[in-house]
């Protein structure tokens, strides 16, 4: 089952009942500072009291869940049957990830956050008591390269913006850590930066030398076949609350997040599909669109005059398998 983009109803209340009294002037002021930190690569260091994690959560939250959705909704679409029952978030912060875990696996029943940040890890815990899922949920204080170490495996482990917070060194032993702990799947996400995608592209390849299938984006094993100043990455358009409006200082209902994601299984995924690269252009004639194949990158042209394919590839989406 797809699930939505948008915030679970009850993550959304629980997020509404902290902002009573809270001055939107200054958690957008709050937001704004964290925001420029963690795009020079500061880290959560800078959240440091609750109105500073409240301020996060309600600025970065809504698009951080976004991404990791549309992550696993790439990952329950390549293995269906796919049912973890217990999960491992991995720089948990508030717990975005945990909570979109919840909602795309009614199967999970164990769900363990491993943050170093206690000031969002207090947050997490106190938006968790509001979720009929997460409740129960175990919060784990000190960093994700110490601490990891002492945790038992979990069938799924997700970690999402959290490895560019680490050195090169750091992200290899992260990546090789997270992989001995995930006991069949591991999703990782990042910005859909062209250092998002680097960071990602290590990983990838690392972990594959280490026996890891690639579930998506990817359709293969292979070398990116992407070359500079082309990168992959992909889009998800998200609603924006009015708090969210006013604390992003932005007029447009929605917000488009840019993120890359790689998802990897240990048993192979028993169907391979092309992934649509960037948005497809339609004309009277045709549709053409960048495909990512088993066999390299394709563009692919679907004549207008081919009704049946026309008509599946009208349904192509960036980021979507091509089926």
């Amino acid at each position: 089952m797809m699930i939505s983009p948008a915030l679970p109803a009850e993550l959304k209340a629980a997020l509404d009942a902290k902002l009573q009294g809270f001055s939107r002037t200054d958690a957008a002021q709050r937001s704004s500072r964290i925001s420029n930190t963690y795009r020079t690569g500061g880290g959560s260091g800078t959240i440091k009291s609750d109105a500073d994690a409240l301020a996060y959560a309600l600025a970065r939250m809504p698009a951080t869940y976004a991404a990791v959705a549309a992550s696993l909704n790439a990952l329950t679409e390549i293995a269906p049957g796919f049912a973890p029952e217990t999960l491992l978030d991995v720089g948990a912060g508030p717990g975005t990830a945990s909570w979109a875990a919840a909602e795309a696996f009614s199967s999970l029943q164990d769900f363990t956050l491993l943050d170093a940040n206690a000031t969002l890890s207090r947050l997490a815990l106190e938006l968790a008591r509001d979720s009929s899922r997460l409740a129960e949920c175990r919060y784990l204080p000190g960093d994700a390269g110490a601490n990891l170490a002492e945790v038992s495996q979990s069938d799924l482990v997700v970690a999402s913006y959290v490895i560019g917070e680490l050195s090169e060194g750091d992200q290899r032993k992260l990546a090789e850590t997270m992989w001995t702990k995930a006991r069949h799947a591991l999703v990782v996400i990042e910005p859909g930066t062209p250092a998002g995608y680097a960071r990602i592209l290590a990983l990838r390849q690392q972990l594959i030398a280490a026996g890891a299938y690639v579930a998506a984006p990817c359709p293969h094993e292979k070398p990116c076949p992407l070359s500079a100043p082309d990168w992959c990455h992909f889009s998800q358009r998200l609603p924006r609350s009015q708090a969210h409006r006013q604390i992003k200082g932005a007029e447009v209902p929605f917000e488009d997040e840019r993120f890359i994601y790689v998802a990897l299984t240990r048993s192979p995924p028993a169907t391979r599909a092309a992934r649509v690269l960037a948005p497809p252009d339609a004309s009277k004639a045709e549709i053409t669109a960048k495909l990512c194949t088993e066999d390299g990158v394709a563009i692919t042209k679907v004549p207008r005059r081919d009704k049946v394919a026309y008509a599946d590839a009208r349904r192509w989406r960036w980021g979507a398998t091509a089926n």
